[in-house]
């Protein structure tokens, strides 16, 4: 996991930017393919201070959902819970 500063919007609302990271191993056509993936993600509020407070190496589940980035250029995941596993 990236993790940009926290920061705050001007309406005062913690906001945090981070890029997640994902590798794993799973078969397709009986065949062991690695999978690996960053994903650009955001958290506001409680969710965006707790997730500052993490260590970059830190194994995460993550909820939430996709939508367009704000420029239109690719996607974002928008975490509305997490848990450490």
């Amino acid at each position: 996991m990236q993790a940009q500063p926290l920061r705050y919007t001007p309406a005062g609302i913690p906001v945090v930017n981070i890029v997640l990271e994902h590798e794993s191993t799973l078969t397709e056509m009986d065949t062991p393919r690695l999978v690996k993936l960053q994903l650009k993600a955001v958290a506001f509020g409680a969710q965006a201070e707790t997730l500052a407070r993490q260590g970059l190496d830190a194994v995460c589940e993550f909820h939430g959902f996709m939508t367009n980035a704000r420029n239109g250029k690719g996607l974002v995941f928008h975490i509305q819970d997490f848990s450490k596993t």
